[in-house]
């Protein structure tokens, strides 16, 4: 890759600085033969910041040490970072109290960590598992495991032909063997933003807890746990311009102290012997063993990259431009759209007539634009649609329009390949 010239600034930023913006991603910067880079896979993986970067390298060059374990200088550092992260954490995700927010390895561990800790806790013999059609693997599969240890069922709540949930079915799938409602804040494969608080609501009228998977949310809109009453809310730091391998798990208190330990190990006890262990408390009882100290002191500086922007400009710039994608795609001859619900974030997902999707994703690399292709983890949702798999564009914050028009010209070139 090489250093390319700035891309011409053609995007009506409507209180929204894209091009400030862009400067802060060192690989926004490149090019590959000439082309510059047009990162259209962001609900794969997002793009880090140099803030970011020169944390995680601060860190390994000047602050490395074990936490939570040494009485020297260095140690106290690395904890008071770690810790501090964990309070970032709170203010992110609005949670109550810092010991709320479990540091995991990302969404899929956070997930994991809830299932297995429900599944030896409250969920047994004939019990339900609500799950939605919509749902990525990493929210299906735990729970399937679940299921299948406890001999509980898995009920699933439908969602109609333009990707929204049917909620008006969520009552009558509650019942007095309901024990969780497990559902995507936002689709990974569709970008639809599901009625969380809403669901929430209808769960807890009936005593159940609801589980979000907010891999998709956090990226695109601000999130307030308490505002939406989830019992758990999950992150994935390296789609929200973080290091990958970390994430957070928010839960309520009540709701942590009530799960078991889901792994064992150092520093999330508070005495061992060999007739039996005192766990420590919450948080501490679901970090086993030396954390990714460096992957939290990341997350820590991506979080307060993004609690420093004006998050309601983002938005609206976001929302801008997924409009105008569609606006621009839908002129490829051939293109079909799935997921058109009402409520989208910075997902498009579409087939091109007779062409294979892996097909469309080779010829748009040729011209140096990244989009996903495949069952974005979320086969069902594919068998929903008939379809084997689907190309996915999916923005940031940092995409702009000349991103968009190098996808639509790509987009053409393979109309013109396969007629």
């Amino acid at each position: 890759m090489t250093t390319a010239a700035a891309r011409p600034r053609t995007v009506d930023t409507r209180g929204f600085d894209v091009a400030r913006a862009r400067l802060d991603f060192p690989i926004l910067q490149t090019e590959v033969d000439g082309k510059p880079l047009a990162f259209l896979d962001n609900a794969a993986t997002s793009q880090k910041p140099e803030l970011v970067i020169q944390a995680v390298d601060r860190y390994y060059r000047t602050q490395n040490a074990n936490i939570h374990r040494g009485v020297y200088r260095l140690s106290q550092t690395a904890t008071e970072l770690y810790e501090g992260a964990r309070e970032k954490g709170r203010a992110f995700l609005n949670a109550t109290e810092s010991r709320e927010i479990v540091f995991v390895r990302g969404t899929t561990e956070a997930l994991n960590l809830v299932a297995q800790g429900m599944g030896r806790s409250t969920i047994g013999l004939g019990d339900e598992i609500i799950l939605t059609a919509m749902e990525h693997h990493s929210n299906i599969v735990p729970w399937q495991l679940v299921a299948e240890q406890c001999g509980a069922a898995i009920r699933v709540l439908p969602m109609s032909d333009n990707g929204e949930l049917e909620l008006d079915y969520l009552p009558s799938l509650l019942t007095d063997r309901t024990r969780v409602v497990a559902v995507a804040h936002i689709s990974n494969a569709l970008g639809t933003v599901n009625p969380v608080r809403e669901i929430c609501r209808i769960a807890h009228e009936h005593g159940v807890p609801v589980v979000v998977d907010g891999a998709q949310g956090a990226p695109h809109v601000r999130i307030d746990v308490q505002e939406l009453d989830c019992d758990f809310y999950t992150v994935s730091g390296h789609k929200m311009f973080g290091p990958t391998g970390i994430g957070l798990l928010y839960g309520k208190a009540g709701r942590l102290k009530a799960l078991p330990p889901y792994q064992g190990g150092g520093d999330m006890i508070r005495s061992v012997s060999f007739e039996g262990t005192t766990f420590a408390d919450i948080p501490a009882k679901f970090e086993a063993g030396t954390p990714n100290i460096a992957g939290v002191v990341g997350l820590g500086a991506a979080m307060d990259y993004l609690m420093a922007m004006d998050r309601p400009a983002v938005e609206q710039y976001e929302a801008d431009l997924l409009r105008y994608m569609h606006d621009r795609l839908i002129a490829v001859p051939g293109i079909r759209f799935y997921g058109t619900a009402e409520h989208k974030a910075g997902v498009l997902s579409f087939t091109l007539d007779g062409v294979h999707a892996h097909d469309i994703g080779t010829i748009v690399d040729q011209e140096n634009v990244a989009i996903r292709t495949g069952h974005h983890c979320a086969q069902p949702l594919m068998d929903f649609y008939g379809v084997p798999a689907t190309a996915r564009a999916s923005i940031a914050f940092y995409n702009t329009r000349a991103d968009v028009d190098a996808l639509a010209a790509a987009l053409l070139k393979v109309r013109e390949v396969f007629g």
